[in-house]
């Protein structure tokens, strides 16, 4: 690899010094370059530092760079060090770029160089005194070490600006700064000039707005207008000009995803998971067959995402012929390549029901605590693990016999025996892709303590059989073939699967989900591909979001807390508003929080005010002044400017997305609309419109640029609102190839003498009494105050049979939150979870138990005290 440095550049600190810790682990190349070199080919400006990987991808992140070395150099990321990042980027630099320009620029002293830095400098040291480490995440050196010295390096080395009261501060960065990659770093980039090696970089940047005193926020700010280039502008005005004619070919295919919109060949798919214990349970509760459940619940998720335009290719599910064939398949190639075994295992068996219990299927009573429900994993009294042969008097929940214990044998998948292969693809596969932090934090916690055999058999009837002599009453256990259903829904889809999944080389798989649901894709399915020897295509980038939370809580359906899927469409609220808010809070790196205050804030503001104000005044103009036809432009520099602006914004949404950072791109929008509503306001076309035959033609040309810009916005939106996308684009008659393929340059895709449709407002205005309606409706109240009212009389054997159980869709959210958090619980044992943690998940589920059976009118069971001999 190559890394490409440059002398004053301040960025280059950093990253010199995280090469030197990665020294002996990576050959690297560092080539010194002059500012104003281009070393990257596809980029106009100049940028360094820049890091250029073997597989010839580039790395252009101070901190993204740093992050690669420190990985080659086997660090462990964790949620401190990102947090620390994310200040440095939010807060530190900021105010550090005004303090440096302040003082090399401005050849300011003392306080007027220290006041805009100060609070940041307190920050480091009040956080590194109160956690009593050397380091900011702890005992070791981390990435946030580096790149916080770094950045701070230039002002600290001189110790005018190290103030002796932060003495750790001072102690923390005198560690750093006498580390041999340090002092190299310092001696390239610096060159004994001290600061001043910076002047000839930082007079070349915008003089920095005062930090001191700013409120922090997590709303945009108005954009300040970059500085363009000659040629920047030149080329936004070559490709405007060229217009339609500069599109390509249309790709035969269907609805509005960002990839498709690129014209990469695309496959989009999702479906149910629905074998394993779960299902059968739900079906018991129901009086339904396994089958029967799955059907009802594969429509009722299918109608929710139909609802919200979720624009799959295909929404299977994994209870299908082919998920058979290709889990079998794989099972058959582990097999063969020694990668699964056999050991014996006590179990309970059900002599009536001529069948192996899984752990759902029996009850006893705990040996711990006596209590008679207990399960054959967990009691759910005392949180005490259980195994099913320790049960007192055990039951089948199916038939309420007594079982008997056997042995039995299950298979294992020799995860020890896969991990080597794993880390080896782990480590080609990491570097330069888009891997979210905490998918790669979670996958290197599970790897850090080796991986252990699993269990890949059940004994249930309903899922994918195993096809092995002396198994044929067990199925695959559910985490084994679920992720295994990607496959076979495709194959569902076409015949031509293998060209998908069993071409890593040309295909790369994008994979979104909770983070929770990691450790099934970072590890077990590529174990078990990569053990089947059959050119799988993994995942090239796991995209794992944070926890999305409700007002000042969580989400809760036992407690009828928060809006969920199948909700939503009972609003009143269109789903493009809900599509919008929820990727504008999408939890990206942390954990954010949905309030109906500012979904109302948003939709009033963001999308009333500026983008749905913008687009209408736009097409309104051209109907009103010009009767429906797009007038002719003659564009000013002023004019000219604007396109390259334009052209700078629709570039970064491009790589935002690119880098699956979906709620950064939206905001890009957005910066886009009050750009064109500045641009309206200045110049006022309702006013030249009356005026001279100048001022007529300039009235006309600010209208046709701007109806451009609404067009192409409402391409840029079609990943995010389609139906408010489409509304646009029929409003405005847009040809067909300007719906379907979003360029990197702005065009002029409605040029002079084009007729628009009619025009209409696209968004209305939330109010707050129907938001303050909604937010009672889904705070849990009335539910609180029936359960309320069920614990108050419980106690009064004459009064229970009075009271009214909760509605049936209370009941049933109750018992989907009891099964989903027994779920968990179970998880948390398979994966030998600290005892502490399972038994504050085991009280929870106690308590759900609790609010289900007064939500059914019965008494809540007393406590069971010991028997006095």
């Amino acid at each position: 690899m190559r890394l490409f440095v440059s002398e004053g550049v301040p960025g280059c600190l950093p990253v010199l010094a995280a090469a030197g810790r990665a020294r002996g682990r990576a050959e690297v190349l560092i080539s010194t370059v002059g500012p104003e070199d281009c070393v990257v080919p596809f980029l106009t400006r100049p940028k360094v530092p820049v890091l250029q990987l073997d597989s010839g991808n580039y790395l252009f992140s101070t901190s993204a760079i740093c992050r690669y070395f420190f990985l080659l150099s086997g660090w462990e990321q964790d949620d401190l060090t990102n947090q620390w990042l994310e200040w440095e980027a939010t807060e530190l630099q900021p105010a550090l770029s005004a303090a440096l320009y302040y003082l090399v620029v401005q050849g300011k002293k003392g306080e007027d160089v220290l006041g805009s830095v100060r609070r940041a400098l307190t920050h480091i040291d009040h956080s590194l005194s109160r956690q009593n480490c050397p380091f900011l995440a702890g005992e070791t050196e981390s990435l946030a070490d580096i790149v916080l010295w770094g950045a701070l390096y230039p002002l600290l080395q001189d110790p005018a600006y190290l103030p002796e009261e932060l003495s750790a501060l001072h102690s923390w960065f005198q560690t750093l700064s006498t580390q041999e990659p340090c002092q190299r770093a310092a001696e390239t980039v610096l060159k004994q000039q001290g600061v001043l090696a910076l002047r000839p970089y930082l007079q070349k940047q915008p003089q920095p707005s005062p930090t001191e005193g700013r409120a922090v926020t997590n709303e945009p700010e108005e954009e300040e207008l970059a500085t363009l280039s000659e040629e920047e502008i030149a080329m936004a005005v070559t490709a405007w000009e060229k217009g339609l004619e500069s599109l390509p070919p249309l790709r035969p295919q269907q609805n509005p995803v960002y990839s498709r919109l690129r014209q990469w060949n695309t496959l989009y798919l999702c479906g149910t998971d629905e074998y394993g214990t779960a299902t059968e349970t739900k079906a018991l509760e129901e009086g339904l067959t396994p089958q029967e459940i799955c059907d009802k619940y594969h429509i009722i998720h299918a109608d929710i995402y139909r609802w919200f335009n979720i624009s799959f290719d295909i929404f299977g599910r994994t209870t299908t012929p082919q998920q058979t064939k290709i889990t079998q398949d794989i099972f058959q190639q582990l097999l063969k390549r020694g990668f699964v075994w056999q050991d014996t295992v006590e179990q309970l068996r059900c002599e009536h029901c001529a069948r192996f219990l899984a752990d759902r299927f029996v009850e006893g009573m705990c040996p711990f605590c006596g209590y008679e429900e207990a399960r054959g994993d967990q009691c759910d009294k005392c949180g005490k693990l259980i195994n099913a042969v320790e049960l007192k008097k055990p039951q089948c929940k199916v038939c309420r016999s007594c079982p008997v214990v056997q042995s039995t044998q299950h298979l294992f998948l020799d995860l020890p025996k896969l991990e080597k292969r794993l880390e080896e693809w782990l480590g080609r596969t990491l570097p330069g892709s888009d891997w979210t932090p905490n998918a790669q934090f979670i996958t290197r916690s599970w790897l850090r303590d080796g991986l252990k055999p699993r269990c890949i058999t059940r004994d249930l009837k309903w899922g994918t059989p195993v096809p092995l002599e002396g198994f044929e009453d067990k199925v695959f256990y559910v985490w084994f073939d679920a992720t295994i259903g990607y496959l076979s829904i495709t194959a569902n889809y076409t015949d031509q699967w293998e060209r998908w999944w069993k071409n890593p080389e040309q295909v790369d798989l994008y994979q979104f989900m909770a983070k929770d649901n990691v450790p099934f894709h970072s590890l077990v399915f590529p174990c078990s591909a990569l053990g089947a020897e059959d050119n799988y295509t993994l995942v090239s980038h796991l995209i794992a979001t944070e926890y999305l939370n409700y007002e000042d809580g969580k989400f809760s359906k036992s407690r009828g807390v928060g809006v969920f899927g199948d909700m939503a469409q009972d609003t009143g609220i269109p789903a493009d508003i809900w599509r919008f808010y929820l990727l504008y809070i999408r939890p990206e790196g942390q954990d954010s929080a949905f309030s109906w205050t500012d979904l109302l804030l948003k939709n009033n503001s963001e999308l009333l005010n500026n983008l749905g104000n913008f687009i209408n005044r736009a097409g309104m103009f051209v109907s009103k002044f010009f009767g429906g036809y797009v007038p002719e432009m003659v564009l000013t520099p002023d004019d000219q400017r604007l396109l390259a602006h334009v052209t700078l914004e629709l570039q970064h949404y491009h790589q935002l997305l690119e880098k699956v950072r979906i709620r950064d791109a939206l905001r890009s929008i957005l910066t886009i609309s009050r750009h064109g509503n500045q641009y309206i306001q200045v110049n006022e076309p309702w006013k030249r419109i009356k005026g001279s035959e100048a001022d007529r033609q300039r009235a006309g040309t600010v209208t046709g640029l701007a109806v451009n810009i609404a067009a192409l916005l409402s391409v840029m939106l079609q990943p995010y609102m389609p139906t408010v996308s489409a509304t646009i684009q029929a409003q405005l008659q847009l040809p067909p190839p300007a719906c379907s393929i979003l360029l990197t340059n702005f065009l002029c895709t409605l040029p002079a003498g084009h007729q628009i449709g009619t025009v209409s407002p696209l968004f209305q205005k939330l109010e707050n009494d129907q938001i303050e309606s909604l937010r009672q409706r889904f705070g849990g109240g009335q539910l609180e105050e029936t359960f309320d009212l069920k614990a108050k009389t419980s106690l009064k054997p004459a009064v229970v049979e009075t009271v009214t159980t909760a509605r049936p869709q209370q009941i049933q959210a109750l018992m989907d939150e009891v099964t989903k958090q027994g779920n968990f619980v179970r998880e948390l044992k398979a994966q030998k979870a600290d005892k502490n943690e399972v038994a504050a998940e085991v009280a929870k589920l106690l308590d759900l138990k609790k609010q289900l059976a007064v939500a059914e009118g019965k008494p809540p069971e007393a406590p069971k005290g010991k028997k006095k001999k």
